[in-house]
């Protein structure tokens, strides 16, 4: 199947390792990230809930991969994640079931113990 902390490790690597030639495109996106992300009348546990059910939506690997961890980081639970996911599923079908069900479920496997006490 996938191996997700290879999968989040080398997305973020990635980026870093862009930064080095391409800064300032680089920068342009994580401060549009950043600006997104910040809390305002939506939470941030909450647009990570919206980002994880967005990329089971459109089938983007590393969007689930990073955005599971996130939303785990935010303060997730699983079953806020999985339920976030099944949006998706009422718009995007067959193929958004099919990624909440495989990738999805292996992050939430491998991350959740990074964030429980």
């Amino acid at each position: 199947m996938y191996n997700v902390r290879e999968m989040l490790n080398g997305f973020v690597g990635g980026l870093e390792n862009l930064a080095t030639t391409n800064g300032e495109a680089v920068g342009a996106f994580m401060g549009l990230l950043g600006a997104a992300y910040e809390p305002g009348a939506v939470d941030l546990k909450t647009k990570e809930l919206i980002s994880v059910a967005i990329g089971c939506y459109n089938r983007c690997e590393y969007c689930i991969v990073y955005h599971s961890y996130k939303a785990l980081e935010a303060g997730a639970t699983k079953e806020e994640i999985i339920e976030a996911a099944m949006v998706s599923v009422a718009f995007g079908g067959g193929p958004s079931m099919a990624y909440s069900v495989t990738l999805l479920k292996e992050c939430l496997e491998e991350f959740a113990n990074d964030f429980t006490a």
